[in-house]
């Protein structure tokens, strides 16, 4: 994906100061089995629409635990000339091959005229600040 910087950093919290949005949700095998030590490498931009592309700001990596599950704490990221709202990630199940793509945000008005969205990435808001989101591999 565009902008993507390699060898960020292993954490959850991709804010130096306090996350507004969390998003969490499981890696699973397409015979929906959890895929432990799968790993997720987030990054999106800030709050001016801009990524970091000097640092890390808005980068970093994890995997999941046995069950499968991630937990990733940040920033509602701005929407910037052209695009939606939206969280760039590359899932890995362990040996398998890297799954590119992006979730976006429901009830966006930019999201139907981004020609990169696509209805099935949608997060599932629970409220404004906590969404969800299953990836399936395999």
């Amino acid at each position: 994906g565009p902008f993507f910087k390699p060898q960020s950093p292993q954490r959850h919290a991709l804010t130096d100061g306090k996350a507004t949005l969390l998003v969490t949700g499981r890696v699973l095998a397409r015979d929906c089995k959890p895929m432990a030590n799968a790993l997720l490498d987030f990054w999106h931009a800030d709050e001016k629409g801009e990524y970091d592309n000097q640092g890390f700001r808005y980068r970093g990596h994890q995997f999941t635990d046995a069950e499968g599950r991630y937990r990733l704490e940040t920033i509602v990221p701005a929407e910037y000339p052209g695009r939606a709202r939206h969280i760039h990630v590359k899932v890995q199940p362990p040996g398998g091959r890297v799954l590119t793509t992006q979730l976006y945000f429901p009830n966006q008005q930019r999201n139907e005229a981004d020609g990169l969205f696509r209805p099935e990435l949608l997060m599932q808001m629970k409220t404004r600040s906590v969404g969800a989101f299953d990836f399936v591999v395999g």
